[in-house]
């Protein structure tokens, strides 16, 4: 299937790497003009002129706080003003721990909400209004499979994004019938370069053997026989931010290679 995202502009919070990077280039090669948004201002721009070099596309890299109102509001007139309307919002920023919930702390559980429920939740109310008006958008927010069956030693991670699949559904009655769909993508564990960092601060925290058993009982949970790739994750994305994917709304799509069927 050939999805085409021709004229349109896609802005992607946590665009600089991941799953973010991977849907931003297939939308860029479907035509797309693409904003790269991440807090860490170097990255962004370095992966913008990365993405641009590779697809000949329309990109630009936006420094951006999600958990401030002003900065959203910022990013969105910057978009805006140099690339035009938003007309599909990918969430995927995020942060992630690795602990008991009874050995985390309340200014843990705080980061993780900020970033992963109130970020989405502040972008999504600063765009959709425009989308409403102009009777079209396209909103792929990434939750996980831990928000829908559980996760030990992601709890609050998991409650951060089972608030964003709570929140999107609710959205996506409200505006829905203004040709606007908000839908999930719910990945199982995905190598990405957040995920990456994570293991290795496990891998020297347990020591290599104690490390190569936690991995192999990982990986038995994944009747795939392995973990997902950012591209794994992207095409979906894709699809669901295509004119194809026009009645579908208030949907979570779980991509994880088997690992929860709920």
């Amino acid at each position: 299937m050939d999805v085409r995202f021709d004229g349109k502009t896609a802005l992607i919070t946590g665009g600089a790497r991941g799953i973010g990077y991977a849907t931003a280039r297939l939308l860029a090669e479907g035509g797309a003009k693409l904003a790269l948004v991440d807090i860490n201002g170097e990255l962004v721009e370095a992966s913008a002129r990365k993405l641009a070099a590779e697809t000949r596309a329309q990109v630009i890299g936006v420094r951006a706080d999600i958990t401030s109102e002003d900065a959203v509001s910022g990013m969105i007139a910057q978009v805006k003003a140099q690339l035009g309307a938003v007309d599909i919002f990918v969430s995927s920023a995020a942060v992630l721990d690795d602990k008991l919930f009874l050995e985390s702390t309340s200014a843990d559980w705080k980061r993780m909400i900020d970033v992963c429920l109130y970020g989405p939740m502040m972008c999504l109310h600063k765009l959709l209004p425009d989308m409403v008006a102009r009777r079209y958008g396209r909103v792929i927010c990434i939750a996980s499979d831990a928000a829908r069956v559980g996760q030990a030693r992601l709890s609050y991670y998991a409650a951060a994004k089972g608030g964003v699949i709570a929140l999107v559904k609710s959205v996506a009655q409200e505006v829905s019938k203004g040709g606007v769909t908000l839908n999930i993508v719910a990945p199982g564990a995905t190598n990405t370069e957040l995920r990456q960092e994570r293991e290795t601060r496990m891998r020297a925290e347990m020591g290599e053997e104690k490390y190569q058993r936690r991995l192999r009982t990982v990986l038995r949970m994944y009747p795939t026989g392995r973990i997902g790739e950012p591209e794994d994750i992207a095409s979906t994305i894709a699809f669901l931010a295509s004119g194809q994917a026009s009645w579908i709304t208030g949907q979570v799509v779980s991509v994880n290679g088997g690992f929860a069927m709920p």
